[in-house]
């Protein structure tokens, strides 16, 4: 999985999907080699890696003991997971189709790893249960519609898609379309809290935190809820029922695309050509967690815009770990948590290869991009909860 030897970065995780979902166990070789997968040597295994187009080496049982002992020596920074079980995947995306797509989406069927898509409905009926791990489509969970109004009050989407979520709210008993949002949020928020796996990107990020720290609190202006919001709100928002961010400002003005102070993107400075951030180094042996969210080919990786670019690091509780950097400009781009028996993933921007995506634009042809850095984090996370949990060295 190295920048050299692999020519399909992104297939190689629905490979190693695959091998699980045949109830084999792979190895997850953190930090060597880009993060390579050790796989059992099949034919069907082989024959699959050729029709899809990854690149795979074939080693004996010497060379692999070899290999893992290098893997397993103290002046190493390495580590070898097992990886034990295909996790079972939702993605909470609205039914139909959105005027814009969603990078998970497109990496998990570009991999070629299945997964089932749930709403509202589902998750208020019990139904995260059923899966491992869940990544939030780039929703609002304040209902505040995205915080389009201004641009797009008047465009036909924009219309219907307030018009179904108020339906949707009024057909299962809630009066405004933010109470209903609250509810899921909190929905999710048990989810985590019972051991699940959480990912979010771009506006689903700052969105939920808000809404877990507004509630009870009518934040939303008469536009969106038809009533006018309290005017003391932000002195009411609580910080201590988020999961990552605190201390935030929240946007008052409904003609303002923005939700808070949490997103850093009319706030920097920075030309296309030079956007970039950094994952941090962390050991392997110590910090199994994080180093393989962050295993990649290259630790610098392109920068990319969003409703929410990226979070300003200053609000960022201290215990959640920012994995992702772009120091000069004072931002986190790529952070993650623990929330009771569960884990939480949040990373900025909307499309890994599209950097100014914007409402409307063509779809990101994935087969233009194999090895992109930035699609890699999110597979990383799509396996982490397949890994074996191993007891906390002491």
């Amino acid at each position: 999985m190295d920048a050299e030897g692999q020519k399909n970065h992104l297939k190689a995780y629905g490979m190693t999907y695959w091998t699980l979902e045949k109830q084999l166990k792979v190895k997850w070789l953190l930090n060597y080699r880009g993060g390579s997968f050790l796989l059992p040597d099949l034919a069907e295994i082989r024959r699959e890696c050729q029709i899809r187009g990854i690149s795979f080496e074939v080693i004996s049982d010497v060379k692999t003991e070899e290999i893992l002992e290098f893997i397993d020596s103290p002046s190493q920074n390495m580590e070898s997971v097992v990886l034990e079980k295909a996790p079972k995947i939702a993605v909470y995306s609205p039914k139909g189709n959105p005027p814009w797509d969603d990078a998970v989406t497109l990496v998990l069927t570009y991999a070629e790893i299945p997964y089932e898509t749930i709403y509202d409905e589902e998750v208020l009926n019990d139904g995260l249960v059923l899966y491992d791990w869940l990544h939030l489509h780039h929703e609002d969970f304040t209902g505040q519609y995205g915080k389009f109004y201004r641009t797009y009050k008047s465009a036909a989407w924009y219309i219907e898609e307030k018009r179904q979520a108020e339906a949707l709210a009024a057909k299962l008993g809630y009066a405004k379309v933010s109470e209903q949002k609250l509810a899921v949020a909190l929905k999710i928020r048990d989810y985590v809290v019972g051991g699940g796996f959480m990912f979010a990107m771009c506006s689903a990020t700052d969105s939920f935190d808000i809404a877990l720290a507004a509630e009870g609190v009518d934040i939303c202006e008469p536009m969106f809820d038809g009533d006018p919001s309290d005017p003391n709100y932000q002195s009411k928002i609580d910080y201590s029922k988020t999961f990552a961010f605190k201390d935030f400002i929240l946007e008052r003005n409904p003609n303002i695309y923005e939700f808070s102070s949490i997103d850093m993107t009319s706030k920097r400075q920075i030309p296309m050509l030079t956007d970039y951030f950094t994952l941090m180094d962390y050991s392997a042996k110590w910090d199994p967690i994080p180093t393989m969210l962050c295993q990649n080919h290259t630790a610098l990786v392109k920068g990319f815009m969003g409703q929410t670019t990226s979070f300003t690091r200053e609000e960022i509780k201290s215990n959640v770990l920012i994995m992702g950097e772009n120091k000069t400009n004072g931002e986190a781009k790529y952070i993650h948590g623990i929330k009771g028996k569960g884990f939480f993933t949040f990373y900025g921007g909307h499309d890994p290869e599209d950097y100014t995506h914007k409402v409307g634009d063509p779809k990101t042809e994935l087969e233009l991009h194999p090895t992109s850095p930035g699609y890699r984090l999110i597979l990383n996370n799509v396996l982490f909860p397949a890994a074996k949990k191993k007891k906390q060295k002491t």
